[in-house]
C-alpha cells in the first residue's frame, strides 16, 4: 500500500515491566463521575446514565513529557483520572462480563480549557475545542490487570507545585468501572486499544506557565508533567 503523504505513527502508551507498547485507538471520556466534582462545576450528581466525549488519540502526552499551555485559553484546568485500557474489543457486553475487557490501568489527566467549555456549555456547542486540543492527555505507563489485579478502590490525588489540589477515592466514582465499559459499549463497539478516562473528582483548577503537576493512583504509576 502507498501513500500520498508519509502516514503518522500510530500513538501508543508505556506499559509497565515490558518493553512493549500499547497501540491507542480510541480515547473516551466519562463526564462528572464524581458527585462533588459535579457540584462544584454547578450540575446536580444525581446518578443519571453516564455521559461521554472524547479526545483524539494523537492527544495523548507521555508521562514525564512538558506540555504548552495552549492557545485560545486563560484558564487551563488539571483534571486527574483512572484510565481503563481495553484489550477485549465487543459491544454490548454484559455488566457482568465487563472486566474481562479491560487489559490494565493507568493515570491520565484531562486538561481542559475551562473557559472554553463554559462557553460551549452555556451555547449548547460540542467540548471539542474544550477537551481536545493538541496533548490535552498525559497518561502513565499501563498496569496489566492480569499481572496487578483490577483497579476498584484507592487514593486519587493530584498536586501543583507541592500543594494538594484534588484527593478522593476511586470507591467516589458514581459509575464503577464495569459499568461505563458496559454502557460505552452500548454506543460504541468497543475496539482493543481504546482508553477510557474515567471522570475526575472534586478540586480542579487552573495551572499555568512552569507548573509542575503531580498526581497518582494507589498502586499506579505517578504521573509528572510540567506546563510549559
Amino acid at each position: 500500500m502507498t501513500f500520498v503523504i508519509p502516514p503518522a505513527a500510530p500513538p501508543s502508551v508505556e506499559v509497565v515491566g515490558t518493553d512493549a507498547r500499547f497501540p491507542v485507538h480510541r480515547v473516551y471520556c466519562v463526564g462528572r463521575n464524581y458527585a462533588a466534582h459535579a457540584r462544584e462545576m454547578g450540575m446536580d450528581p444525581e446518578r443519571e446514565p453516564p455521559f461521554f466525549f472524547s479526545k483524539p488519540a494523537d492527544a495523548l502526552v507521555a508521562n514525564g513529557t512538558p506540555v504548552p499551555y495552549p492557545p485560545r485559553t486563560t484558564n487551563l484546568h488539571h483534571e486527574i483520572e483512572l484510565v481503563v485500557a481495553i484489550g477485549v474489543g465487543g459491544r454490548d457486553i454484559p455488566l457482568a462480563n465487563a472486566l474481562a475487557h479491560v487489559f490494565g490501568y493507568a493515570v491520565g489527566n484531562d486538561l481542559t480549557r475551562r473557559d472554553l467549555q463554559f462557553s460551549a456549555r452555556e451555547q449548547g456547542r460540542p467540548w471539542d475545542v474544550a477537551k481536545g486540543f493538541d496533548r490535552s492527555a498525559p497518561v502513565s505507563a499501563i498496569r496489566p490487570a492480569a499481572e496487578w489485579g483490577h483497579v476498584e478502590r484507592g487514593a486519587i490525588w493530584l498536586e501543583v507545585n507541592g500543594e494538594p489540589r484534588q484527593r478522593a477515592n476511586l470507591s467516589e466514582m458514581i459509575w464503577s468501572v464495569p459499568e461505563i465499559v458496559a454502557e460505552l459499549s452500548t454506543y460504541f463497539e468497543l475496539r482493543p486499544g481504546d482508553l477510557i478516562f474515567t471522570g475526575t473528582p472534586e478540586g480542579v483548577g487552573p495551572v499555568r506557565h512552569g507548573d509542575s503537576l503531580v498526581g497518582g493512583i494507589d498502586g499506579l504509576e505517578t504521573l509528572r508533567t510540567t506546563i510549559v
